[in-house]
């Protein structure tokens, strides 16, 4: 592969974990840092270890993941949680089936590598709104918060939701738009000691974002999609 993808990263207070996952890209993937307002020196540390660094105020998952896609160079992008979790040395794996226009977009079915790394309530709460997703005819398992697929397609699907419900959204738009969807199995080992989840670190974490997700399911269901 010789163009440059960039890999969008949602930050907020990861900076005990930016270091390695920097440190892990595969050559040709380049980092772009969407802080989210951090207060432990995370857009700091990106900087210091060759991230481009780019500062969204409003709060909130999809929010950062949509400044980053508006700052992306890369035709292809790659969205990745900046907490550890994931080995970024998979990622050509999810970007292949896009690269080769055999996919539209590639989304990573998370595997825990061990019993603390994805807590029964996140999980439980993911596997029921998954379930609903295929119903509908999304092929996946997860709503993971891993993908990759290009930055103008993305653009052009209008996802709005700017919190935690955006990776479902955008699962929902993408299917009703015909998109080509492959779901691939990725490692996800515990986060990097010394950060926190905003999601499955605790049930009120969860609670919110299943919050999120209603909220989208309900949307769709009003849009009639």
């Amino acid at each position: 592969m010789s163009a440059t993808i960039d890999v969008l990263l949602p930050c907020l207070d990861e900076a005990a974990a930016l270091p390695g996952v920097l440190a892990a890209l595969p050559p040709g993937y380049r980092a772009v840092v969407v802080d989210n307002g951090s207060t432990d020196g995370s857009p700091e540390i990106a900087a210091a270890h060759g991230a481009r660094v780019v500062t969204e105020p409003r709060r909130g998952y999809g929010a950062a993941v949509h400044a980053g896609l508006l700052a992306a160079e890369s035709e292809l992008v790659c969205v990745l949680d900046a907490d550890g979790s994931f080995d970024p040395g998979e990622l050509p794996r999810l970007v292949a089936p896009v690269l080769d226009d055999r996919v539209d977009l590639a989304v990573g079915r998370r595997r825990p590598v061990s019993a603390t790394a994805w807590p029964w309530h996140a999980r439980a709460g993911n596997a029921l709104v998954a379930a609903l997703l295929r119903r509908r005819g999304v092929p996946v398992h997860d709503v993971s918060p891993v993908r990759a697929a290009r930055r103008t397609a993305l653009l052009r699907l209008g996802v709005a939701d700017r919190a935690f419900g955006y990776p479902l959204e955008l699962l929902l738009r993408a299917a009703a738009a015909g998109w080509r969807i492959v779901e691939l199995d990725l490692a996800y080992a515990p986060r990097a000691a010394g950060t926190t989840s905003k999601v499955s670190g605790s049930v009120r974490g969860t609670l919110r974002a299943t919050r999120d997700f209603a909220g989208v399911l309900r949307s769709d269901l009003g849009a009639g999609r």
